[in-house]
């Protein structure tokens, strides 16, 4: 099968491609999760059925139902759920002393870009009393690090630093064991690393439903948030409402807008590292230049042949990839905003020109000096970022995401006087009596 993205040349196609429907429809389960599917619950399941099963039984069961599907699922049950922090210091020890450096050093720039974003409370005075805002951290928050086929280490610290400036009190994280009942390194060091307070090896929904519904081991929290599989990503989707959630992320994806000047080995570089992270990623190249676009088709297999991860990034970008020409820069600004992907990637001879174009986009990426791979790690902006079209309402984690605002009222005779009468019509007309007495009553007192 060729592992090469399609090619288009008509616009309208391009449109219609990239303004299709994306959502969370019934999934098409593999046949290692409907095998597994059978051999945990005995029965043909669909995946919103699997998720409904086992928040119940943790809702209902706390700590046995998770060991339980933890046995199930991951081959064994921990012999205890929460990882002492002994194990994390070990981990960041052990780790190559340069991995642990770099760890530090996205740490920081994570850190410094996101003290920039602090609000704080305020209260204003004026001859009708007071208003403001109250500022107010979320107490505890849930992380979810996956931990099967890939191991994020990075998504735990674009997450929990932005918690812990916002000044989040508690942060939790959980993540899957091994059939050991062993976490990778990895996650330790960069639990380790961030500073959160206490971590879990749990994964799944079953971990999701401990954070939501609260166990003997696990504490519930106030927001999960973390990227999964279909399972947690329904999961997340239920437990909405008695907890709050980040976001649900879809496969990843990066938009390229690359005019005539561009490199096209930069470019073939930038759509394959994108398509590597999953066989449902998304890689899309849109050029005016059809010599750019046959040069990138050139490209990636030569490049794809001494990648580790070629097969995933074949699959990824014969299913999913997409190279189309277009007149000019504005149509591929146009189309970018109709699709609003994850990751904007502008290899343009003037990109800061199209910068103030862009309506949708998780993150802008400006420049061949600045390849989303870079941002994925280093460059300081938290990399969990809307998908699937969500850019159009969802912002990337930030400081905010951890915060909440209480409003302050503090009205005074002279506030009652001008706006007690709009008042009164208001609720009267809404049929509430009882709220327009309780301000006229106040009115008919003397002053």
């Amino acid at each position: 099968m060729s592992n090469l993205p399609r090619l288009v040349t008509d616009v309208a196609e391009a449109r219609k491609h990239l303004t299709r429907k994306r959502g969370f429809e019934e999934p098409m389960l593999s046949p290692r999760a409907i095998e597994g599917i059978r051999r945990v619950f005995g029965a043909d399941l669909r995946a919103d059925e699997v998720v409904d099963r086992i928040l119940h039984d943790v809702r209902d069961e706390g700590d046995a139902a998770v060991m339980r599907y933890a046995a199930a699922f991951d081959g064994a049950a921990p012999a205890q759920l929460e990882v002492p922090k002994a194990e994390w210091a070990h981990a960041a020890a052990s780790i190559d002393p340069e991995l642990l450096e770099a760890m530090h050093i996205a740490a920081g720039r994570i850190r410094a870009f996101h003290e920039k974003q602090r609000r704080t409370s305020w209260l204003e005075w004026d001859e009708t009393g007071a208003l403001g805002q109250l500022v107010r951290p979320l107490e505890r928050i849930g992380i979810y690090t996956p931990g099967g086929t890939a191991v994020y280490p990075s998504s735990l610290l674009m997450t929990a630093i932005p918690a812990r400036v916002a000044g989040v009190e508690e942060i939790i994280v959980c993540s899957p064991a091994d059939k050991h009942g062993h976490l990778s390194p990895l996650i330790l060091a960069a639990a380790h690393v961030a500073g959160v307070d206490r971590v879990f090896r749990i994964g799944g929904v079953q971990a999701i439903a401990a954070m939501a519904y609260g166990t003997s081991s696990v504490p519930h929290v106030d927001k999960i948030y973390g990227p999964g599989n279909i399972f947690v990503v329904l999961a997340k989707q239920r437990v909405y409402g008695l907890v709050a959630i980040d976001q649900l992320p879809g496969p990843t994806e990066t938009l390229v807008v690359a005019d005539d000047s561009a490199d096209a080995d930069l470019a073939a570089a930038d759509l394959i590292a994108q398509a590597e992270h999953d066989p449902m990623a998304t890689a899309i190249l849109l050029t005016t230049s059809r010599r750019l676009a046959d040069a990138v088709l050139a490209a990636i297999p030569q490049q794809l042949a001494t990648l580790e991860r070629a097969e995933i990034a074949g699959e990824s970008l014969a299913a999913n990839g997409m190279i189309a020409v277009v007149p000019d820069v504005a149509t591929a600004i146009e189309l970018s905003n109709a699709y609003g992907p994850e990751h904007l990637c502008l290899l343009l001879r003037d990109p800061w020109q199209a910068v103030g174009k862009v309506k949708h986009a998780g993150g802008i990426f400006v420049g061949e000096d600045s390849p989303e791979a870079l941002g994925d790690y280093t460059t300081g902006p938290s990399h969990v970022m809307p998908t699937g079209g969500t850019s159009r309402f969802f912002s990337p984690i930030n400081v905010h995401e951890f915060t909440k605002v209480i409003s302050v009222a503090a009205a005074n005779r002279t506030a009652l006087e001008r706006l007690g009468p709009a008042t009164i019509a208001l609720a009267n007309a809404e049929g509430l009596t009882a709220h327009a007495r309780a301000v006229s009553l106040r009115l008919e007192r003397k002053g």
